[in-house]
């Protein structure tokens, strides 16, 4: 019996996108490498996530962007990767089959600079044993493809209802906050097909070295991350949940999340799951904490399922 049915009758158990996850955490693209690298932190295990979301994959390898490419900031980290990768190929033949699918579940990502190239790394996973699909249509550290992607409604909507056509796997489309109206982006992304949604990715950022007079970031600007971000990305949760509810699409809320109260205002605020990213960098072991403190919570409030929780804000107008 897989780990995750085993923990069915769990509180911590949820459906997302037809998909059993074991617990509401979702490990974020780009921080666990192809879902091995924590595995050698003594302690960690994949069995603490519902899900972990494969490094963000291209068609052809890539080298990523110059050095530096990571960079410390107050509260939050930048981070310009440029999506290094080695193609999705590779992934498919040699890294998905040492993946234990019993323990959690995979979702890949999928990046491109045009939307054939979406369409090519989508119909390519969906001939492969991956759970799901994450559409990144909105990375900020790269200079072409997913910036325009992600801040144009229309543009997102042509990607999404593109990989609609050539995979019958859950697709969940993240989005951009680095764009006028979310919601509307939301929506058509609805629309077009999406099953889920992901908010957010990392918000646009830049750090100077004023001796030098130069960018710290080789690529110039990069995606900041970490708990500086967490009032925007709650914001924004909330704004896609108006969205996204009467659709049941579900939502991966994201942003500066490290502690179980952080988890659970994403949770009041519309999301069915929480990604944790920058916070596995400094405290590997956070996701332990983050399901005890959320199965604490629930019991004391009388919620027999994560799920109860999801979207019970209370504002002036429900008064």
């Amino acid at each position: 019996m897989s780990r995750v049915a085993q923990d069915l009758g769990s509180p911590l158990h949820l459906k997302f996108c037809g998909l059993d996850f074991a617990s509401p955490i979702v490990l974020l693209s780009g921080c666990v490498g192809f879902g091995e690298e924590y595995t050698r932190i003594e302690g960690f295990s994949n069995r603490d996530a519902g899900a972990v979301v494969l490094k963000g994959t291209t068609l052809e390898p890539r080298l990523g962007n110059p050095p530096h490419r990571v960079y410390e900031t107050p509260a939050g980290m930048l981070n310009a990767i440029g999506l290094q990768n080695p193609g999705t190929d590779q992934v498919v033949r040699r890294i998905l089959p040492e993946l234990d699918f019993t323990e959690v579940r995979f979702i890949a990502n999928v990046s491109g600079s045009t939307v054939e190239e979406y369409v090519a790394v989508t119909r390519r996973f969906d001939q492969s044993p991956i759970d799901a699909i994450e559409i990144n249509i909105s990375c900020p550290n790269v200079k072409e493809g997913g910036v325009a992607f992600g801040n144009y409604p229309d543009m997102s909507a042509q990607v999404v209802e593109a990989c609609r056509r050539v995979t019958r796997k859950p697709l969940i489309t993240k989005l951009s906050p680095n764009q006028t109206d979310i919601r509307e982006n939301a929506r058509r992304c609805i629309e077009a097909g999406s099953d889920g949604l992901s908010v957010i990715n990392t918000v646009m950022g830049m750090a100077i070295d004023v001796h030098s007079r130069r960018p710290i970031i080789g690529n110039v600007q990069g995606g900041l991350s970490g708990p500086a971000i967490k009032p925007i990305a709650l914001l924004k949760v909330h704004q896609v949940y108006e969205v996204a509810r009467p659709h049941r699409i579900p939502i991966i809320g994201q942003g500066g999340i490290t502690t179980a109260t952080d988890a659970l205002e994403f949770i009041i605020a519309g999301a069915s799951a929480i990604g944790i990213g920058t916070a596995l960098f400094y405290d590997p072991m956070v996701c332990k904490r983050v399901n005890a403190g959320i199965a604490e919570y629930l019991s004391e409030n009388g919620f027999k399922s994560v799920t109860e929780l999801v979207g019970t804000l209370r504002t002036d107008r429900d008064a």
